[in-house]
């Protein structure tokens, strides 16, 4: 049994292992431009001819790239000119000139991401074969909740996420496995440059050093020695000290020296070194992080509050990606199909049990399957190690089944033809769902064609209202400033915005200029409490939320700001407008959510006096009155609004009654809106469906 379990000694050369790598690379490369075929010639995809990303975060780092290929961006405009994402892509801009930005931005994802399976393909390399590693390789890269976040288009720091800790696990493998202090630097500076990628990977570097730990100590209660692999920890310890990006490398490359040089006084002297080592982690590195992991708020519910008792509707209630999942899910994002997920998971095991040393893999697939209750984003861990067992159970069932062959080369040559046909079996449902998965752009062109007009009008330092979702590429594409964005959205940042977008136009008016008030004098004078609606309400000396809610929806004096504001109301925020509201419309004070009726239809059918909408309301035209299931509710106003061939708004509101709900039939875009008279004050409806710009 043993012997079947075990990978053949790789014999084949550099050259060839290189090879295998630039065919799996490639057919990682290749499957990605399904996406585009689709997409490619989409006009409402593109802008100035190019296809445009379809990630809203993508256009943060883009946004740091322009400006540091730009040489310069204004204060407090949120520009992550710093950040190792939008460096590397200036420098790429810079290395290859002759690639239009936007065309960049759009490929990178896609070469960098499909890099996971050079550490793959080593891994199986020195687990004894790099064939094994190529068939895992093949599959690692576009695996359903990988190739969604490393596809053409999917710009973000996802293109290298998994990449780094993937070398880093391999880079320990090979140190544990060649013993040659001269290389045992690899692993912890690829750590280092992993977690200033993504500060979230030191959970990921901690674990790889929890686990060597353990892997190294059953090695020594079996050899009753300790080995010179037990160097390697004190250099990844490098990696978790709470210091810079700088002082990591310097520590780690004066600590590595010492070691080369005093390899024989470090020697005799281990078991002293390695308690000073222990110590030195769980005071410096150990506890803390286990603080932090046993404090973290990933799944909070409900509502946040500030110190002094506001309560604010918490962001991560609207998150999808945040929330538990499905396990039909899980294994379909995680592997492809069932099939694939439950023999990845027992070849994954029976890797473990034949190389225990793959006992470093662990953390990142423990993660990979914490997303069944931390949410999406974390099952891309877990996909280049199923991969791994994927491969592995390949290779086993292929080698067994060639052992009935007599010819030794006719059997060599069937090991690799059988179980190249075994993983394109666990490759075919990932090829097939990357055909169905067709991703659209972020904004269309007619939103961007907006975005730009507004670049013309505004100065650089003037602000943008509108929801955190569209704030990435609004920067972008009008190089101004915004309120919230992908990165910036907690409850209480939130709360301004969505009460500017939701009440009525005086309320509104008054919340987005003390908002722009607050801001800029929060970035100048660098305010101790963030809330910036407790601000306003100190400004004006009131107590109560609810007291200086009613307060804004009068003529106030507010501060003279240098800054203009605009507007940005796409017609996609209709999708989310309950959402929004709901951050502005909870009770401050008791955190309990205030319900209004906001329904939309773009399908509907009328029968002489009947309007039938596709959400089962149906509106009685001769009554004047809505029917919602069993309750009937008669019709306040019924409003039409079309444009005309020139683009001039044409508009109609019918009173009917005193109370009841209001209908707006929006004809140009052939779409019905009931709502209460909440919705139908709010400064978003009457700005974007009548065009009202006054008060």
């Amino acid at each position: 049994m043993r012997e079947l379990l075990s990978l053949e000694e790789d014999k084949l050369n550099w050259k060839i292992v290189l090879f295998l790598i630039l065919i799996a690379y490639g057919f990682n490369i290749a499957v990605r431009y399904i996406y585009i075929s689709y997409v490619g010639d989409v006009p409402q995809f593109q802008w100035q001819g190019h296809l445009m990303i379809n990630n809203n975060d993508g256009y943060y780092w883009a946004e740091g790239a322009r400006d540091i290929l730009a040489g310069h961006h204004e204060n407090n405009d949120l520009s992550p000119v710093t950040n190792p994402a939008s460096i590397l892509t200036a420098y790429i801009a810079k290395f290859l000139p002759f690639i239009n930005f936007d065309v960049l931005i759009e490929y990178l994802p896609g070469f960098l991401g499909s890099l996971v399976v050079v550490p793959v393909v080593l891994i199986g390399r020195v687990l004894g074969s790099t064939w094994f590693g190529f068939l895992a390789g093949l599959m690692s890269g576009m695996v359903w909740s990988y190739y969604h976040r490393t596809m053409f288009g999917y710009y973000d720091t996802d293109m290298l996420v998994i990449v780094f800790p993937t070398f880093a696990i391999w880079a320990v493998l090979w140190s544990i496995t060649n013993k040659n202090l001269k290389f045992f630097f690899l692993a912890p500076l690829i750590e280092i440059f992993m977690i200033k990628w993504h500060i979230g990977l030191l959970n990921v570097a901690n674990g790889i050093f929890i686990m060597s730990v353990i892997y190294l100590g059953v090695i020594f209660y079996k050899e009753r020695q300790f080995n010179k692999e037990w160097l390697l920890l004190f250099l990844l310890i490098v990696p978790l000290l709470p210091v810079t990006f700088l002082l990591k490398i310097v520590i780690l490359f004066l600590l590595y020296a010492v070691i080369i040089s005093k390899k024989e006084l470090i020697q005799k002297n281990l078991e002293y070194i390695l308690i000073g080592g222990a110590v030195l982690y769980l005071a410096v590195v150990g506890l803390p992080w286990i603080k932090h992991i046993l404090g973290a708020g990933y799944f909070t519910r409900a509502v946040t509050s500030t110190d002094e008792g506001l309560k604010y509707f918490s962001v991560v209630n609207t998150v999808s990606e945040a929330g538990k999942i499905p396990m039909n899910t899980l294994i379909h994002r995680i592997s492809g199909s069932w099939a694939g997920f439950i023999l990845g998971f027992i070849g994954y095991i029976l890797l473990l049990v034949r190389y225990p040393k793959m006992v470093i893999s662990i953390p990142m697939v423990v993660l990979g399957l914490f997303a069944i209750r931390g949410g999406l984003r974390f099952t891309i861990f877990a996909v280049p190690f199923f991969a791994l067992g994927n491969g592995y159970i390949a290779y086993i069932i292929s080698k067994y089944i060639s052992t009935f062959i007599i010819d030794e080369k006719v059997e060599k040559y069937s090991i690799y033809i059988v179980s190249l046909i075994l993983m394109a079996g666990f490759i075919y449902p990932n090829y097939k769902h990357i055909h169905r998965y067709i991703m659209p752009t972020v904004f269309n062109s007619y939103e961007v064609k907006v975005l730009d007009k507004l670049k013309t009008k505004t100065k650089r330092d003037d602000y943008v209202l509108s929801w955190w979702d569209y704030g990435y590429p609004i920067r972008y594409y009008s190089d101004v400033k915004t309120f919230v964005d992908g990165g910036k959205h907690s409850g209480k940042v939130n709360f301004p915005v969505s009460f500017a977008l939701t009440r009525d136009l005086v309320s509104s008016r008054n919340m987005a200029i003390l908002d722009t008030y607050f801001t800029e004098y929060d970035y100048q004078h660098k305010i101790k409490d963030k809330d910036y609606f407790k601000q306003m309400m100190k400004k004006y000396d009131f107590k109560n939320p609810n007291d200086f809610i009613d307060y804004l929806s009068t003529d106030i004096k507010v501060p003279k700001a240098k800054e203009d504001i605009y507007y940005f109301l796409p017609l996609r925020m209709f999708n989310i407008l309950p959402t929004v509201a709901i951050f502005s419309t909870i009770d401050l004070i008791n955190g309990n959510k205030n319900r209004h009726l906001f329904i939309q239809s773009n399908r509907f059918k009328q029968q002489q006096n009947i309007l039938s909408l596709d959400n089962g309301v149906k509106i009685d035209l001769a009554k004047k009155v809505v029917t919602l299931g069993r309750q009937i509710v008669p019709i306040k106003t019924f409003s039409i609004a079309q444009y005309d061939k020139k683009g001039k708004l044409h508009k109609l509101i019918q009173r009917v009654s005193n109370q009841g709900l209001n209908i707006i039939f929006m004809k140009s875009y052939k779409k019905i809106l009931i709502v209460d008279d909440f919705y139908f004050n709010s400064a978003y409806i009457q700005l974007f469906v009548f065009e009202n710009g006054g008060g």
